[in-house]
């Protein structure tokens, strides 16, 4: 959910595994089926081992050998395994699932021909496709690929709305990257941040909404669909609306069946959810507000604010990370946003886990996500400190992660969303 992209800006040209004419790979949901065996990997039980000693490691150690379950605590992001999948993708989703995700997440952005499709912005796709590597495509994007030079970084803007839904679907999901000193479209697929694998960047699956829905059915999992920020005028093309826009966003889900219930829909635009309280309440009860009001404006504002979503009817508040702790006396607290959430009633979720890179180099250099609590993490167990003050102080109901399975072992240790 994080509005701006992680991209790597690198001098060298990175070797990209992404092929420049992809073939077309088949979305059916024919084979899929609800998840039993939930496999979480080495990273956990890394982490746990990395703590420092106290009741906490002690506690998550006893769970080592827990059969475990998935989690509607534990909610994929972008797919839910973006450190190692290209984001979006449907093997990013399905290694998501695969890792106890109880709730999977596409970002909706619409194509030209208003089709609804998931990535993470609408104006991403140059850095999170291939679509640079296509010269048929390249061309028709706002700003077409143009090399470093003069100084100058290698640059290039490509919408959904640059193209239709089948060209869109022609494209391979890859790293969010770019690398800014290319001098060839291949060489700027690259830029690949070092503590992101590159293994499986190999041609990931694009998706549309309802594609993501029928996989996600098929799964048995929950929904959690965000409404990006067009960026692009809007009107579009004339009279595709806002408001037009976030019905058929909502439609989608009706015409496929799903129940609101199941469904935890998201904008970081607060009209959005002002109108889907007036006409679709029976989905706004779980929308979620993404409130990074105190990015512009300042902490006392953000924590101002929650009175009026509370007034007007919003249930869910969804901050990232830093809004809700904050360091004392060494430690990691809740801050006066959380408590000023909980105090109103409103149910708080939060992003994004694992999205940062090693916890040493985030203590040495700083890092958005733990921007509020720098000073006191310096190594990559705290990671589950800072899961538990979430879990138990701030009383989050659920946290999006860029690796689902840190989250979902939390979770089962602790009877959460199960």
């Amino acid at each position: 959910m994080l509005f701006t992209p992680l991209v790597a800006a690198v001098s060298l040209a990175a070797i990209s595994h992404v092929a420049a004419k992809p073939t077309p790979k088949p979305s059916s949901t024919d084979n899929l089926k609800p998840m039993t065996q939930i496999e979480l990997g080495p990273r956990p039980y890394y982490l746990v081992d990395n703590m420092s000693d106290g009741p906490l490691k002690a506690k998550l150690s006893s769970c080592r050998e827990l059969k475990m379950r998935p989690s509607s605590f534990s909610i994929a992001h972008r797919g839910g395994a973006p450190l190692q999948f290209p984001e979006h993708s449907r093997e990013s989703n399905l290694a998501g699932a695969r890792m106890g995700a109880g709730i999977l997440e596409c970002d909706v952005a619409f194509t030209r021909d208003l089709e609804l499709v998931c990535r993470h912005s609408q104006c991403d796709l140059h850095t999170t496709t291939n679509v640079v590597d296509v010269p048929r495509l390249n061309a028709k994007c706002t700003q077409p690929f143009a090399p470093a030079s003069d100084g100058q970084p290698a640059s290039a803007k490509c919408c959904t709305s640059d193209f239709t839904l089948q060209e869109f679907k022609s494209l391979c999901s890859k790293m969010d990257s770019f690398n800014a000193s290319a001098a060839t479209p291949g060489d700027y697929l690259g830029g690949i941040l070092p503590w992101r694998t590159d293994l499986y960047n190999t041609c990931g699956t694009t998706m549309s909404l309802k594609e993501h829905i029928a996989m996600t059915r098929a799964l048995g999992l929950q929904f959690t669909p965000e409404l990006k920020t067009p960026q692009v005028p809007m009107p579009f093309r004339g009279n595709y609306t806002q408001q037009r826009y976030a019905q058929q966003f909502i439609d989608t889900f009706k015409e496929a069946g799903i129940p609101p219930s199941r469904v935890y829909v998201q904008s970081f635009l607060y009209d959005d959810i002002l109108y889907w309280l007036q006409h679709e309440p029976a989905f706004a009860r779980q929308a979620m507000f993404l409130d990074s009001v105190a990015d512009l404006f300042g902490m006392d504002a953000a924590v101002a604010n929650l009175t009026q979503y509370k007034e007007d009817g919003v249930r869910y508040v969804a901050p990232p990370l830093p809004y809700l702790v904050t360091a004392r006396d060494g430690k990691i607290v809740p801050s006066e946003y959380a408590k000023r959430a909980k105090q109103l009633g409103l149910k708080i979720l939060t992003w994004s886990l694992e999205r940062s890179g090693p916890i040493a180099e985030v203590h040495a250099l700083g890092d958005y996500f733990y921007g509020s609590i720098q000073d006191v993490v310096t190594r990559d167990g705290d990671i589950y400190t800072l899961v538990d003050v979430l879990a138990r102080q701030v009383g989050v109901a659920g946290m999006f992660s860029d690796w689902t399975a840190t989250v979902t072992y939390y979770a089962n240790c602790f009877g959460l969303g199960l």
